[in-house]
């Protein structure tokens, strides 16, 4: 069971990384640094 738990995570964490690595290099360098800049901007529109 462990096992299968621990293979479950790590097919995530390959498809999280497969999806960090194909947006880097899909996108270009202003959408890049505008999605990066929403977490530290939340707090001036929404606090």
């Amino acid at each position: 069971m462990t096992f299968f738990l621990f293979a479950g995570d790590m097919l995530v964490m390959a498809f999280m990384i497969g999806l960090a690595i194909w947006c880097g290099y899909k996108g270009n360098d202003d959408d890049i640094r505008r999605v990066a800049a929403l977490p530290l901007e939340d707090d001036e529109h929404h606090g």
